[in-house]
């Protein structure tokens, strides 16, 4: 599937370095602004405690994890939308993605050069939404001199024209928040109106990266941190994650044994990583089905809410074209009962059509023919 979530923040808030520990990749993470020229992308493995159970259950030979595609898209600067920086170019980037994580810097270090006077992530998410809603405000301005323009040709289409003063009338309102520097109403007038109108930046569904100082992480430290603080504050503790990118950074290139080794000694109870891939997951609307048999345990990943037919699809075109049916369970049952033979005693497998909508964890096995 082609959906995306993108690390965005100013320079110079440990990005890049939170990318390399994400991907275990290698880009550039120098301590100057627009490192990053271009957006890099890497696909990460999603952490599923489900995977090493199926794979001794069906006594498979490999895992194929899901997988969910991190960008790392350069520091924003303020006036972006204007094209400072390498705006214009970087907010296209971000238009590319389903996701924002905005990595803000929650830490003081004379060492590492900031664009700001002072370290308020606060301020400096401010000035990432700023530039967003500029760049919307434009583009919402000219969708609605096409619309109308689109409206006055329309004179002879009652449905087009329906359409068409739905969606003006929806892009006024949005202007208005727009105007007003009201995100939040933004992503509410878009996201709970069945009115299709144009994409905008500032209306994505988004987490917050609160990277915080290597000394915070001992014993859950941060929760003291000023800045940590005013995010929870705001954005509520579900949408906030705390991350060390440094430690994370320096954690990735090391064993496995050796990175257990150096957690059990600065405290660090569990790696924050993980927390970010589940919750990038969830955010963007996404959940795991199994095939299950001898040769691997491969897990897929679909949005929430397609059928199983659609679900087909994702393993391979032929499925979905020629299915039939499905023999389905859930990792639940399977966890419960043990053997599929046990399942079918209980009744827990069943045969599904093809409207059945799939649900998180379900193993699947599609019957077919083409």
């Amino acid at each position: 599937m082609s959906i995306q979530a993108g690390l965005v923040g100013l320079p110079n808030v440990g990005k890049s370095t939170l990318f390399n520990a994400l991907t275990k990749s290698s880009i550039p993470a120098e301590n100057y602004p627009f490192c990053t020229i271009d957006p890099h992308v890497a696909i990460t493995e999603v952490p599923d405690d489900r995977m090493g159970i199926l794979q001794k259950s069906y006594n498979s030979q490999k895992q194929i994890p899901a997988t969910v595609t991190f960008v790392d898209i350069a520091g924003l600067v303020k006036g972006a939308a204007s094209g400072e920086g390498l705006g214009n170019q970087f907010l296209s980037h971000i238009q590319q993605v389903n996701l924002i994580l905005h990595v803000l810097r929650c830490f003081e270090d004379s060492n590492i050069i900031s664009t700001q006077d002072l370290i308020d992530p606060l301020v400096d998410y401010e000035i990432i939404v700023s530039e967003l809603m500029l760049k919307d405000l434009e583009a919402v301005q000219k969708r609605i001199e096409k619309a109308e323009h689109g409206l006055k040709k329309a004179q002879n289409n009652p449905l087009e024209r329906k359409e068409l003063e739905a969606e003006i009338e929806l892009l006024k309102k949005v202007k208005t928040a727009l105007d007003n520097a009201d995100a939040k109403t933004v992503r509410t007038l878009t996201q709970d109106s069945s009115v299709k109108t144009i994409p905008l930046l500032s209306a994505k569904n988004f987490l917050i990266i609160a990277n915080v100082a290597e000394h915070e992480i001992e014993n859950d430290a941060y929760l003291a941190n000023k800045n940590f603080q005013k995010l929870v504050a705001h954005f509520g503790a579900d949408r906030v994650i705390p991350v060390c990118a440094k430690l994370e950074g320096e954690l990735a290139q090391m064993s496995d044994e050796d990175a257990e080794e150096i957690m059990s000694l600065v405290g660090l109870k569990q790696r924050s990583l993980g927390t970010i891939i589940k919750k990038t997951y969830e955010h963007l609307g996404l959940i795991t089905f199994f095939t299950c048999g001898p040769k691997e345990i491969h897990a897929w990943p679909i949005k929430h809410g397609m059928t199983i037919r659609q679900a087909a699809g994702e393993i391979h075109s032929d499925l979905e074209r020629g299915f039939i049916c499905a023999d389905i369970f859930n990792y639940k049952d399977l966890a419960t009962y043990a053997t599929e033979a046990k399942l079918k005693e209980a009744g827990k497998m069943r045969v599904e059509g093809q409207h059945y909508l799939v649900q998180d964890g379900d193993i699947v096995h599609i019957k077919f023919n083409v």
